[in-house]
């Protein structure tokens, strides 16, 4: 495969929407244990626009899906296979024609997904993923309330709950209610209902994607010995905050569930790379109803 000494991308000059411009930069280089991927898709979060300024320009997008270019010293990946990851937040991201990525990272995208699908996948996959299983130590049979079900995040979480053979209470909005139980959803509720709190029966483990009010009251909620865990915001009491962390085999098993049809991803828009301030934009405005996705020009999305 020829690679080209430049690429199109995206980069951050000034935190923002604003501060986003669509250029022309050099391919990266690889160094060792690292692969070249020819990013298809690059998928987006409302809050990666604030960095320090120390960090900038830098590349936004830490989600892809694409065709490995290129390898250095890697041996357990060609070239040609299609990938998707999540890539490490403290270099530039993938919001790019190529994008260098540590080979350890990657994981074979899910088959019956598109590019473009793949790459909605692994941050919200893996923060479900890790707070629900490592750090909120989910098993079958125990009860789990998710705030926010039909989030980013809380889609994942309220499948993967349902997959395990856990009892699923989901909070939403009430025009949320049926996506939550296509989602697998056992019970819905009105989280911000004044009789919430007295109606639900105590749960094993609260997982929160909100924040706010909702964390504050979650303590409260635990049965005994039960767990707190949030990617939203420290909690006020017990309870554990954290920050998902890439990891291929725990996409390689969410891969898995994706292709046996045991975990639905949803698309709320899609752009190209020089339409990323709309993208953005997009991302952060109220009311969407899935990813969205930066579609990288001129490469025809699979399968």
């Amino acid at each position: 495969m020829t690679i080209p000494r430049t690429m199109k991308a995206i980069r951050l000059h000034a935190p923002g929407v604003d501060g986003l411009r669509h250029e022309t930069i050099e391919t990266p280089s690889l160094r060792a244990g690292e692969v070249l991927v020819e990013v298809h898709a690059a998928a987006i979060t409302r809050d990666e626009l604030e960095w320090p300024l120390d960090r900038l320009p830098a590349v936004p997008s830490y989600e892809l899906s694409g065709v490995v270019a290129a390898a250095s010293d890697v041996a357990e990946i060609s070239i040609g296979d299609e990938v998707y990851a999540l890539t490490r937040f403290d270099r530039d991201g993938v919001a790019a024609e190529y994008a260098a990525v540590t080979a350890t990272l990657l994981a074979p995208k899910p088959e019956s997904l598109s590019h473009v699908e793949s790459a909605a996948v692994p941050l919200p996959a893996l923060s479900a993923w890790q707070g629900l299983f490592i750090h909120g130590r989910l098993a079958a049979g125990e009860r789990v309330l998710v705030h926010g079900a039909v989030g980013g995040v809380g889609q994942f979480a309220t499948q993967l709950g349902r997959w395990l053979g856990s009892h699923v209470t989901a909070t939403a909005s009430p025009d949320a209610f049926q996506a939550a139980r296509a989602l697998g959803a056992h019970e819905v509720v009105d989280g911000r209902s004044g009789q919430f709190d007295d109606e639900l029966e105590a749960v094993d483990l609260v997982f929160d994607t909100v924040g706010g009010e909702f964390l504050v009251r979650a303590p409260a909620l635990l049965a005994r010995g039960g767990r707190l865990v949030s990617v939203a915001a420290e909690p006020p009491k017990e309870g554990s905050y954290f920050v998902v962390k890439p990891n291929r085999a725990q996409l390689i098993e969410i891969a898995k569930l994706v292709d046996s049809g045991q975990l639905r991803v949803a698309i709320d828009s899609t752009f190209t790379l020089a339409e990323a301030v709309a993208a953005f934009q997009r991302s952060l405005a109220s009311g969407k109803h899935g990813k969205v996705v930066i579609e990288v020009a001129d490469h025809k999305s699979s399968p």
